[in-house]
Protein backbone atom coordinates (compact mmCIF):
# COMPACT_ATOMS: atom_id res chain seq x y z
CA UNK A 1 0.00 0.00 0.00
CA UNK A 2 1.57 3.42 -1.09
CA UNK A 3 1.18 6.81 0.86
CA UNK A 4 -0.89 9.15 -1.60
CA UNK A 5 1.30 12.42 -2.45
CA UNK A 6 -1.30 14.45 0.22
CA UNK A 7 0.09 12.43 3.14
CA UNK A 8 1.90 15.70 4.19
CA UNK A 9 3.93 16.83 7.26
CA UNK A 10 1.05 17.78 9.17
CA UNK A 11 0.42 14.24 9.57
CA UNK A 12 3.36 13.63 11.91
CA UNK A 13 3.16 10.65 11.47
CA UNK A 14 -0.13 9.66 12.49
CA UNK A 15 -2.33 7.90 9.82
CA UNK A 16 -5.46 6.11 9.37
CA UNK A 17 -6.23 3.16 7.10
CA UNK A 18 -9.28 3.74 4.87
CA UNK A 19 -11.08 1.91 2.90
CA UNK A 20 -13.52 2.86 0.21
CA UNK A 21 -13.87 0.20 -2.33
CA UNK A 22 -12.12 -2.30 -3.63
CA UNK A 23 -9.75 -0.14 -5.91
CA UNK A 24 -9.54 3.18 -3.50
CA UNK A 25 -8.16 2.04 -0.53
CA UNK A 26 -5.25 4.62 0.40
CA UNK A 27 -3.76 5.88 3.30
CA UNK A 28 -4.97 9.45 4.62
CA UNK A 29 -3.27 12.40 7.27
CA UNK A 30 -4.91 13.06 10.84
CA UNK A 31 -7.64 15.20 11.10
CA UNK A 32 -6.66 19.08 10.88
CA UNK A 33 -10.22 21.13 10.79
CA UNK A 34 -11.47 22.50 13.93
CA UNK A 35 -14.06 19.77 14.45
CA UNK A 36 -11.22 17.19 14.85
CA UNK A 37 -11.10 17.26 18.70
CA UNK A 38 -14.28 16.34 18.86
CA UNK A 39 -13.47 13.33 16.59
CA UNK A 40 -14.98 14.47 13.64
CA UNK A 41 -13.11 12.88 10.50
CA UNK A 42 -15.78 14.48 8.10
CA UNK A 43 -13.22 16.70 5.29
CA UNK A 44 -10.57 16.87 7.28
CA UNK A 45 -11.96 17.73 10.42
CA UNK A 46 -13.53 20.85 8.70
CA UNK A 47 -17.19 19.91 8.88
CA UNK A 48 -20.25 17.98 7.29
CA UNK A 49 -20.81 19.74 4.75
CA UNK A 50 -18.33 20.72 1.84
CA UNK A 51 -18.78 24.26 1.12
CA UNK A 52 -18.59 24.69 4.23
CA UNK A 53 -15.53 22.76 5.12
CA UNK A 54 -14.17 24.52 2.26
CA UNK A 55 -14.48 28.12 3.64
CA UNK A 56 -13.31 26.94 7.49
CA UNK A 57 -10.30 25.58 5.33
CA UNK A 58 -9.12 28.68 4.11
CA UNK A 59 -10.24 30.79 7.09
CA UNK A 60 -7.50 28.36 8.76
CA UNK A 61 -4.86 28.69 6.22
CA UNK A 62 -5.40 32.61 6.02
CA UNK A 63 -5.05 33.46 9.29
CA UNK A 64 -6.54 36.90 10.11
CA UNK A 65 -7.28 39.33 7.20
CA UNK A 66 -7.53 38.59 3.91
CA UNK A 67 -10.91 38.44 3.32
CA UNK A 68 -11.78 39.41 0.27
CA UNK A 69 -9.63 36.10 -1.42
CA UNK A 70 -11.22 34.15 1.60
CA UNK A 71 -14.85 35.30 0.07
CA UNK A 72 -13.77 34.60 -3.79
CA UNK A 73 -12.03 31.44 -3.07
CA UNK A 74 -14.67 30.18 -1.20
CA UNK A 75 -17.52 31.55 -3.40
CA UNK A 76 -15.76 29.59 -6.58
CA UNK A 77 -15.44 26.61 -4.00
CA UNK A 78 -18.91 26.24 -4.52
CA UNK A 79 -19.02 24.86 -7.82
CA UNK A 80 -16.66 22.23 -6.87
CA UNK A 81 -18.94 21.44 -3.91
CA UNK A 82 -21.82 20.77 -5.97
CA UNK A 83 -20.18 19.18 -8.49
CA UNK A 84 -18.75 16.79 -5.93
CA UNK A 85 -22.19 16.53 -4.39
CA UNK A 86 -23.88 15.36 -7.99
CA UNK A 87 -20.97 12.58 -7.95
CA UNK A 88 -22.06 11.22 -4.52
CA UNK A 89 -18.95 12.73 -2.65
CA UNK A 90 -19.59 13.68 0.54
CA UNK A 91 -16.54 13.53 2.26
CA UNK A 92 -12.83 14.10 0.67
CA UNK A 93 -11.38 12.46 3.63
CA UNK A 94 -12.50 9.64 2.04
CA UNK A 95 -11.31 10.24 -1.53
CA UNK A 96 -8.00 11.26 -3.07
CA UNK A 97 -8.50 14.81 -3.63
CA UNK A 98 -5.53 15.14 -6.11
CA UNK A 99 -7.64 12.81 -8.11
CA UNK A 100 -11.12 14.98 -7.27
CA UNK A 101 -9.25 17.97 -8.61
CA UNK A 102 -8.38 16.50 -11.38
CA UNK A 103 -12.02 15.10 -12.55
CA UNK A 104 -13.19 18.46 -11.80
CA UNK A 105 -10.22 20.19 -13.47
CA UNK A 106 -11.63 17.70 -17.08
CA UNK A 107 -15.48 18.69 -16.43
CA UNK A 108 -14.64 22.28 -16.35
CA UNK A 109 -12.19 21.86 -19.18
CA UNK A 110 -15.67 20.52 -20.90
CA UNK A 111 -17.34 23.30 -19.88
CA UNK A 112 -15.37 25.73 -21.55
CA UNK A 113 -14.90 23.92 -24.49
CA UNK A 114 -18.72 23.60 -25.00
CA UNK A 115 -18.71 27.45 -24.58
CA UNK A 116 -20.60 27.24 -21.10
CA UNK A 117 -17.81 29.10 -19.01
CA UNK A 118 -15.41 31.28 -20.36
CA UNK A 119 -11.19 30.38 -20.17
CA UNK A 120 -10.84 32.86 -17.53
CA UNK A 121 -14.03 32.01 -15.27
CA UNK A 122 -12.87 28.07 -16.44
CA UNK A 123 -8.77 28.63 -14.95
CA UNK A 124 -10.06 30.62 -12.24
CA UNK A 125 -12.31 27.64 -10.70
CA UNK A 126 -9.56 25.11 -11.13
CA UNK A 127 -7.28 27.17 -9.25
CA UNK A 128 -9.29 28.27 -6.42
CA UNK A 129 -10.20 24.39 -5.72
CA UNK A 130 -6.40 23.67 -5.88
CA UNK A 131 -6.05 26.42 -3.25
CA UNK A 132 -8.77 24.68 -1.05
CA UNK A 133 -7.60 21.28 -1.49
CA UNK A 134 -4.33 22.70 -0.68
CA UNK A 135 -5.84 23.95 2.90
CA UNK A 136 -8.04 21.27 3.50
CA UNK A 137 -4.95 18.89 3.58
CA UNK A 138 -1.79 21.11 4.19
CA UNK A 139 -0.20 19.48 1.18
CA UNK A 140 0.77 21.87 -1.11
CA UNK A 141 2.17 19.11 -3.68
CA UNK A 142 -1.50 19.09 -4.70
CA UNK A 143 -1.21 20.51 -7.95
CA UNK A 144 -2.92 20.60 -11.57
CA UNK A 145 -2.43 23.47 -14.24
CA UNK A 146 -5.33 25.18 -15.45
CA UNK A 147 -4.33 26.47 -18.98
CA UNK A 148 -3.49 22.46 -19.55
CA UNK A 149 -7.03 22.06 -19.14
CA UNK A 150 -9.33 25.14 -20.00
CA UNK A 151 -6.63 26.16 -22.76
CA UNK A 152 -4.85 29.95 -22.51
CA UNK A 153 -6.82 32.93 -21.16
CA UNK A 154 -6.68 35.71 -23.31
CA UNK A 155 -5.79 39.04 -21.63
CA UNK A 156 -7.95 41.11 -24.04
CA UNK A 157 -11.65 41.33 -23.78
CA UNK A 158 -12.79 40.34 -27.44
CA UNK A 159 -16.53 41.13 -26.86
CA UNK A 160 -18.45 44.19 -26.35
CA UNK A 161 -19.92 44.48 -22.92
CA UNK A 162 -23.66 43.49 -22.83
CA UNK A 163 -24.31 45.88 -20.40
CA UNK A 164 -22.62 48.80 -22.61
CA UNK A 165 -26.49 49.99 -23.93
CA UNK A 166 -27.34 51.48 -20.98
CA UNK A 167 -31.13 50.38 -21.19
CA UNK A 168 -29.90 46.86 -21.13
CA UNK A 169 -28.64 47.23 -17.83
CA UNK A 170 -32.01 49.15 -16.76
CA UNK A 171 -33.64 46.08 -18.20
CA UNK A 172 -31.82 43.95 -15.89
CA UNK A 173 -31.93 46.32 -13.24
CA UNK A 174 -35.95 46.78 -12.70
CA UNK A 175 -36.56 42.75 -13.33
CA UNK A 176 -34.62 42.29 -10.46
CA UNK A 177 -36.67 44.70 -8.62
CA UNK A 178 -39.63 43.46 -9.76
CA UNK A 179 -38.44 40.27 -8.74
CA UNK A 180 -37.83 41.24 -5.36
CA UNK A 181 -33.93 41.60 -5.35
CA UNK A 182 -33.65 45.41 -4.79
CA UNK A 183 -30.19 45.03 -3.99
CA UNK A 184 -28.71 43.14 -6.53
CA UNK A 185 -29.88 45.83 -8.51
CA UNK A 186 -28.08 48.30 -6.83
CA UNK A 187 -24.95 46.36 -7.52
CA UNK A 188 -25.94 46.33 -11.52
CA UNK A 189 -26.39 49.78 -10.81
CA UNK A 190 -23.28 50.97 -9.28
CA UNK A 191 -20.66 48.24 -10.89
CA UNK A 192 -22.48 49.81 -14.25
CA UNK A 193 -22.11 53.76 -13.39
CA UNK A 194 -19.62 53.33 -10.94
CA UNK A 195 -16.85 50.81 -12.25
CA UNK A 196 -17.44 48.88 -8.57
CA UNK A 197 -17.03 45.20 -8.08
CA UNK A 198 -19.61 42.98 -6.52
CA UNK A 199 -18.23 43.03 -3.39
CA UNK A 200 -17.16 46.85 -3.47
CA UNK A 201 -20.84 47.82 -4.88
CA UNK A 202 -22.16 45.45 -1.72
CA UNK A 203 -19.87 46.91 0.98
CA UNK A 204 -19.93 50.17 -0.06
CA UNK A 205 -20.21 52.99 2.88
CA UNK A 206 -22.99 54.55 1.11
CA UNK A 207 -23.62 57.47 3.57
CA UNK A 208 -19.98 58.59 2.76
CA UNK A 209 -20.23 57.86 -1.17
CA UNK A 210 -23.26 60.14 -1.56
CA UNK A 211 -21.84 63.00 0.86
CA UNK A 212 -18.74 63.23 -1.35
CA UNK A 213 -20.98 63.07 -4.84
CA UNK A 214 -22.80 65.88 -3.70
CA UNK A 215 -19.64 68.40 -2.21
CA UNK A 216 -17.14 66.91 -4.75
CA UNK A 217 -18.50 65.45 -7.76
CA UNK A 218 -15.88 62.53 -6.51
CA UNK A 219 -15.95 59.32 -4.77
CA UNK A 220 -13.22 57.82 -3.05
CA UNK A 221 -13.36 53.87 -2.72
CA UNK A 222 -12.33 51.83 0.05
CA UNK A 223 -14.47 49.16 1.50
CA UNK A 224 -14.13 45.94 0.01
CA UNK A 225 -11.24 46.83 -2.02
CA UNK A 226 -9.66 43.94 -3.56
CA UNK A 227 -6.36 42.63 -1.82
CA UNK A 228 -7.99 45.17 1.13
CA UNK A 229 -6.08 47.54 -0.75
CA UNK A 230 -6.33 51.44 1.29
CA UNK A 231 -4.79 53.93 -1.58
CA UNK A 232 -6.49 56.09 -2.76
CA UNK A 233 -9.23 55.37 -5.38
CA UNK A 234 -11.11 58.24 -7.10
CA UNK A 235 -13.72 57.78 -9.28
CA UNK A 236 -15.56 60.85 -11.02
CA UNK A 237 -19.21 60.85 -10.57
CA UNK A 238 -21.47 61.57 -12.92
CA UNK A 239 -25.46 61.84 -12.74
CA UNK A 240 -26.36 58.61 -13.62
CA UNK A 241 -23.76 57.12 -10.58
CA UNK A 242 -25.31 60.22 -8.00
CA UNK A 243 -28.59 58.50 -9.25
CA UNK A 244 -27.29 55.04 -8.74
CA UNK A 245 -25.97 56.08 -5.05
CA UNK A 246 -29.20 57.36 -4.12
CA UNK A 247 -31.13 54.78 -5.19
CA UNK A 248 -28.68 52.30 -3.17
CA UNK A 249 -28.76 54.16 0.08
CA UNK A 250 -32.64 54.39 -0.07
CA UNK A 251 -32.55 50.30 -0.99
CA UNK A 252 -29.84 50.03 1.93
CA UNK A 253 -31.62 47.92 5.18
CA UNK A 254 -32.58 49.70 7.90
CA UNK A 255 -29.58 50.72 10.43
CA UNK A 256 -26.81 49.83 7.87
CA UNK A 257 -24.62 51.90 5.73
CA UNK A 258 -24.41 49.32 3.29
CA UNK A 259 -26.58 47.01 1.00
CA UNK A 260 -25.88 44.29 3.53
CA UNK A 261 -28.72 43.43 6.49
CA UNK A 262 -27.50 43.29 10.30
CA UNK A 263 -26.11 40.09 10.92
CA UNK A 264 -26.14 38.89 6.95
CA UNK A 265 -22.77 38.04 5.88
CA UNK A 266 -21.21 39.27 2.59
CA UNK A 267 -21.01 35.16 1.74
CA UNK A 268 -25.40 34.77 2.51
CA UNK A 269 -26.40 37.53 0.30
CA UNK A 270 -23.55 36.22 -2.79
CA UNK A 271 -25.14 32.80 -2.69
CA UNK A 272 -28.65 34.51 -2.18
CA UNK A 273 -29.80 37.45 -3.79
CA UNK A 274 -26.81 38.08 -6.37
CA UNK A 275 -26.88 34.68 -7.55
CA UNK A 276 -30.47 34.78 -7.71
CA UNK A 277 -30.21 37.74 -9.58
CA UNK A 278 -27.86 36.63 -12.55
CA UNK A 279 -31.17 35.24 -14.68
CA UNK A 280 -32.20 38.25 -15.18
CA UNK A 281 -28.74 39.35 -16.26
CA UNK A 282 -28.75 37.00 -18.81
CA UNK A 283 -32.48 37.66 -19.51
CA UNK A 284 -30.94 40.89 -20.97
CA UNK A 285 -28.31 40.27 -22.33
CA UNK A 286 -25.64 40.94 -19.38
CA UNK A 287 -23.40 37.90 -18.80
CA UNK A 288 -22.72 38.92 -15.27
CA UNK A 289 -22.00 41.56 -12.90
CA UNK A 290 -18.77 42.06 -14.13
CA UNK A 291 -19.83 42.60 -17.63
CA UNK A 292 -20.89 46.09 -15.77
CA UNK A 293 -17.62 46.85 -14.76
CA UNK A 294 -16.57 46.78 -18.52
CA UNK A 295 -19.17 48.67 -19.64
CA UNK A 296 -17.86 51.53 -17.24
CA UNK A 297 -14.40 51.41 -18.85
CA UNK A 298 -15.37 51.28 -22.32
CA UNK A 299 -18.25 54.61 -21.15
CA UNK A 300 -14.55 56.14 -19.59
CA UNK A 301 -12.37 55.21 -22.46
CA UNK A 302 -14.50 57.10 -25.37
CA UNK A 303 -15.26 60.19 -22.50
CA UNK A 304 -10.94 60.22 -22.37
CA UNK A 305 -9.95 59.98 -25.87
CA UNK A 306 -13.31 60.78 -28.21
CA UNK A 307 -13.03 57.02 -29.72
CA UNK A 308 -15.11 54.31 -28.95
CA UNK A 309 -13.18 51.53 -27.30
CA UNK A 310 -11.07 48.94 -29.12
CA UNK A 311 -13.50 45.93 -28.18
CA UNK A 312 -16.34 48.18 -29.67
CA UNK A 313 -14.56 49.01 -32.90
CA UNK A 314 -12.65 45.74 -33.19
CA UNK A 315 -9.15 48.23 -32.76
CA UNK A 316 -7.78 51.13 -31.59
CA UNK A 317 -8.76 54.28 -33.04
CA UNK A 318 -7.30 56.69 -30.74
CA UNK A 319 -3.83 57.42 -30.98
CA UNK A 320 -1.55 56.01 -29.14
CA UNK A 321 -0.46 58.67 -26.81
CA UNK A 322 -3.86 59.00 -25.66
CA UNK A 323 -5.01 55.38 -25.65
CA UNK A 324 -2.11 54.88 -23.17
CA UNK A 325 -3.08 57.97 -20.98
CA UNK A 326 -6.63 56.57 -20.97
CA UNK A 327 -5.67 53.09 -20.00
CA UNK A 328 -3.68 54.41 -17.14
CA UNK A 329 -6.78 56.44 -15.37
CA UNK A 330 -8.88 53.81 -16.16
CA UNK A 331 -6.72 51.21 -14.58
CA UNK A 332 -6.93 53.67 -11.51
CA UNK A 333 -10.63 54.14 -11.40
CA UNK A 334 -10.96 50.39 -11.46
CA UNK A 335 -9.04 49.81 -9.02
CA UNK A 336 -6.11 48.22 -11.04
CA UNK A 337 -2.25 48.24 -10.44
CA UNK A 338 -1.02 47.23 -13.77
CA UNK A 339 -2.29 49.43 -16.80
CA UNK A 340 -2.21 46.10 -18.93
CA UNK A 341 -5.21 44.57 -17.17
CA UNK A 342 -7.35 47.31 -18.32
CA UNK A 343 -7.29 45.35 -21.96
CA UNK A 344 -9.77 42.78 -20.00
CA UNK A 345 -12.52 45.64 -19.88
CA UNK A 346 -11.72 47.53 -23.31
CA UNK A 347 -9.90 45.86 -25.37
CA UNK A 348 -6.36 45.86 -27.11
CA UNK A 349 -3.78 48.62 -27.77
CA UNK A 350 -3.61 46.99 -31.51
Amino acid sequence: MRCLPWLHDRCRGVVTFYATGPLSMFWRPAMAGKYSAAGSSRNFGYGRDLAYAGREALIDYYGDGHFATVATHASRFGQFSEWAREQGIRDLARNDPERLLRDFSEYVGQQVSSKNLAVAYGQNLISSAQVVLRAMTGDSGIKVSPSDYCGSRSNVRKDRPGSLDRAQAAKAAASMRAAGRDRAASVVELARELGLREREATLADLPRLEREARETGVVNIQEGAKGGRTADRLVPVSQEAYKALRTALDTSPEGSRNLLAAGESYRKFVDGELREGRQELKAAGIAGYHDCRAAYACERYTQLTGHEAPVVTGSRIAPRDLDMTARAEISQELGHVRVDVVGNYIGGVK
